[in-house]
Parts: C-alpha cells; sequence; structure tokens
C-alpha cells in the first residue's frame, strides 16, 4: 500500500516554529518531488513550497519565503517543512504531495496540484497566543 503520512503540526504562538515531517510507506521518495500546500479556513489551497527529488532545487511562494524551508533525507524517506516566525495567516491544514519528476522546483508550478502523485491527509498547524 502506498502511503504518505505527515507529522509534526500542533498549536504554536506567533514567531513561534514547528518542523513538519513527510514519510512515505509502500513506495520510495527518491525519484518524487514534494509539494508542501496548505489549506486555511474558509481559503482555497495553495502550494507553499517545493522540493525536488535531489534536494538540490527549493522554491517558496512569496507568502512564506525567508521563513520556510524544505528538506529531504531520502536514506529515511522523509521529507520535511521548517516552518519558522509563525505568523496567523499560516494556520490551516498542511498537505504533503508527491509528484513523480526529476524537474527542478524552478520549473514546477506549486498550485499544479492536478499534477501530484500521491497525497498525504494532512496535518493540523494552529498559530495563535
Amino acid at each position: 500500500q502506498f502511503e504518505i503520512v505527515e507529522s509534526g503540526g500542533g498549536l504554536v504562538q506567533p514567531g513561534g516554529s514547528l518542523r513538519l515531517a513527510c514519510t512515505a510507506s509502500g513506495f520510495s521518495l527518491e525519484t518524487f518531488a514534494i509539494i508542501w500546500f496548505r489549506q486555511a479556513p474558509g481559503k482555497e489551497r495553495e502550494g507553499v513550497s517545493c522540493i525536488s527529488s535531489s534536494g538540490a532545487s527549493t522554491k517558496n511562494a512569496d507568502s512564506v519565503s525567508g521563513r520556510f524551508t524544505s528538506s529531504r533525507d531520502n536514506a529515511k524517506n522523509t521529507v520535511y517543512l521548517q516552518m519558522n516566525s509563525l505568523e496567523p495567516e499560516d494556520t490551516g491544514v498542511y498537505y504533503c504531495a508527491a509528484r513523480g519528476t526529476l524537474m527542478g522546483c524552478p520549473r514546477i508550478k506549486l498550485g499544479d496540484s492536478d499534477a501530484m502523485n500521491y497525497w498525504g491527509k494532512g496535518t493540523l498547524v494552529t498559530v495563535s497566543s
């Protein structure tokens, strides 16, 4: 069974940090770019961060640039999203999605959800005092 599971969400105060993890089972993430999406209450889902299959390239949405960083450990079949300087506007359900491509992130549209091959069920991040 092919599955992606996100973890690491929770409640954090504004200015705080969280690290999300995305772990795959049943298949290797080595040939997959990973895109992190989020969906805030009442808003459309948006792509916020990309990391290529090799980890050589990343790309972030303007809304999280300088605060969020994607990384990966292919030996652990896990991808991470480090989120710093969190703001209430970052609240939402965060999804990990895998796209079977060797393209670098500059060529990948963050919002192209139809191109994803696998999705996790999401983890909730709440930024509130």
